[in-house]
């Protein structure tokens, strides 16, 4: 076998998923929380798409309409995503998909539930060792039992993603095992990925080899999308950073000055009244005149 491209590139995500439809099925059914009885076994692309030579820099790769067991029908929108605010680009894709579904008059029981799938190629949550993070409309004092169906979000870390427990779907893990590993500096394909026969193929289809030299080009422009995007958010998190300090020791200055005059002002109240309780002032009488209160006055 040849040189690997990474799937996380939308060019390839969509050559294998967006041109394969058996293979979006495969990872769908395993990625997604779908219940056993609601498995996908059919889909249909929201719209057809065909790889362009330079493919528009975009968050959504694949956008599909899928049929379950049951006959129900829902829409996955999927999102490759590397840097901030993918929260809210999935939610407002998701919700965009969720609203589109309706013409002019058209009544609302012809709405069908919308999943966001988000991959994402970075670390957004440090609090938790979780890599998977299943979102839904819940009424908050019992989210068990009180669910509002139609709109829920997946967000999936991938460099987080490991495998430490059986209780998750093996294909489940296989398939995000293939979006980690296979990257340009794969030189060995791990037999159990080989021995899925759908994983197997969507190796052979990120393989350099069956891209033309203009998906090549589109293949690098796309990368270094990516890297020019991530150093515009790190320079604007540095100057944040850097406004933050600046502001902060400025701060500092003010509040040091402040409580200065704050002391230097109470000390000027002690010292009123000490010669006044000297003069013979009561002290109910000089804690009216210099705010300090009577047990502060009794011990000066």
């Amino acid at each position: 076998m040849g040189r690997y491209l990474d799937p996380k590139a939308d060019i390839v995500f969509k050559k294998i998923f967006g041109q394969h439809p058996h293979l979006l099925k495969s990872f769908l059914n395993a990625v997604l929380p779908l219940p056993q009885d609601g498995q996908i076994v059919s889909l249909e692309y929201l719209s057809s798409e065909q790889i362009p030579e330079i493919p528009a820099f975009k968050r959504t790769i694949v956008d599909v309409k899928c049929k379950d067991q049951q006959g129900r029908i829902f829409i996955v929108e999927m999102q490759i995503e590397w840097t901030d605010y993918f929260m809210q680009r999935l939610l407002f894709g998701a919700a965009q998909a969720y609203v589109k579904q309706l013409k002019a008059g058209e009544t609302y029981h012809l709405l069908n539930p919308v999943y966001g799938l988000a991959l994402i190629d970075s670390i957004f949550d440090h609090k938790t060792p979780d890599w998977y993070h299943h979102y839904g409309l819940v009424k908050l004092d019992n989210p068990q039992e009180e669910i509002i169906r139609g709109l829920t979000l997946v967000f999936v870390e991938l460099p987080k993603f490991q495998v430490t427990s059986t209780k998750d779907k093996k294909l489940k893990l296989l398939w995000l095992r293939f979006m980690r590993e296979i990257t340009t500096e794969t030189k060995i394909v791990s037999p159990e990925l080989l021995a899925v026969s759908e994983i197997r193929e969507a190796i052979n289809l990120a393989e350099e080899a069956a891209y033309s030299a203009a998906e090549l080009d589109a293949y690098e422009t796309h990368w270094k999308a990516v890297s020019s995007e991530k150093t515009l958010m790190y320079a604007s998190e540095a100057k944040g950073r850097a406004e933050g300090r600046a502001e902060g020791r400025a701060e500092g200055r003010a509040e040091g000055r402040l409580e200065g005059r704050t002391e230097g002002r109470m000390e000027e109240r002690r010292e009123m009244a000490k010669k006044m309780k000297e003069m013979g002032v009561t002290c109910a009488v000089i804690a009216e005149y210099t705010g300090l209160s009577v047990e502060e006055i009794d011990i000066l």
